[in-house]
């Protein structure tokens, strides 16, 4: 099981290298979705709170 976990982990950090490196405007686009995402998120978690405040 543990050794599953290591192949699993050393196969998404070669993905994302090589997706880095064969394309960095792409992974940059990627992550910036990401963070939008996240961000997002935290706006309409706080925006609940807020109402449940009112």
């Amino acid at each position: 099981m543990v050794q599953t976990k290591k192949v699993a982990l050393w196969a998404l950090a070669v993905f994302v290298a090589y997706t880095v490196i064969h394309s960095p405007a792409r992974a940059a686009e990627l992550v910036q979705i990401g963070f939008q995402g996240i961000s997002d998120a935290a706006t309409s978690i706080g925006e609940f709170m807020t109402q449940l405040i009112k």
